[in-house]
């Protein structure tokens, strides 16, 4: 994944995570999870592009 799709999924999980915080505390539960969910899509967004960039797993780590 390019720089751009890394930032865009940092960019999704900083607005998912801010209107998260904003239903918590205006008491408005359909923000609340509507955040929750943006967040945790930015995250997934971000370990995926973590994870087809980077290959710290050389595949022998059962035969150790």
């Amino acid at each position: 994944m390019s720089l751009f799709d890394k930032a865009k999924a940092k960019a999704e999980e900083l607005l998912g995570h801010a209107e998260e915080l904003y239903g918590q505390t205006h008491g408005d539960a359909a923000a609340t999870l509507d955040g929750e969910a943006r967040r945790l899509e930015g995250e997934a967004e971000e370990e995926q592009a973590e994870g087809t960039t980077r290959r710290d797993d050389d595949g022998l780590a059962g035969a150790r």
